[in-house]
Parts: structure tokens; C-alpha cells; sequence
């Protein structure tokens, strides 16, 4: 079997976007983000945030954990992309 492509799809390309519209909101550099995401120790550089937020790198769930609790948000609110529906699988609670 051929390894399969780890393209970013449509469900990571929106936690991207959610994550740095949510960010620039609070008025954090992404340098800013990164030290805090580091201070609850799960080590992040300012670069590795740019990765994700680009989206040229998949963002660990791990590392969504803790975007999302230095952003003061849930990981489900940076998974959920405008266009779900309320309701449907990955809007809000689950």
C-alpha cells in the first residue's frame, strides 16, 4: 500500500485560521502565544506556531490543547470552522 499523503484538509485549515483569528483577538504575538504555550510546558516555538497557523504543519492535539487554554477557549471551539452547522459533529459540545 502507498503511503498516504499528510495533506492538511478542510477541518485543519479551519482550526488554523480559528486559531490565529483567535489569537490576534486577544492581542497576542504569535512570540507571545508561543512563550505561554511553553510556560504550561508543552514547548512551542514563535516558528512552530507560524507552521500551524499557515497551515504548512499539522497541529498535534496536544499542542490544540494548550493553544486553547492560553487563548481561554476548548479545543472544540478552535476545531469548529464557521460553516458547521450548529449541531453537527465538531460544533461546540460534543
Amino acid at each position: 500500500m502507498p503511503p498516504r499523503p499528510l495533506a492538511i484538509g478542510p477541518a485543519g485549515n479551519a482550526a488554523a485560521h480559528t486559531i490565529e483569528r483567535t489569537r490576534t483577538a486577544r492581542g497576542y504575538s504569535q512570540r507571545q502565544l508561543a512563550a505561554r504555550v511553553t510556560a504550561l510546558g508543552r514547548s512551542m516555538t514563535f516558528t512552530a506556531l507560524s507552521h500551524i497557523e499557515r497551515p504548512v504543519c499539522r497541529c498535534d492535539i496536544d499542542d490544540l490543547v494548550a493553544i486553547a487554554t492560553v487563548l481561554g477557549s476548548t479545543p472544540q471551539t478552535l476545531l469548529a470552522s464557521p460553516l458547521t452547522p450548529p449541531g453537527a459533529a465538531g460544533a461546540g459540545e460534543m
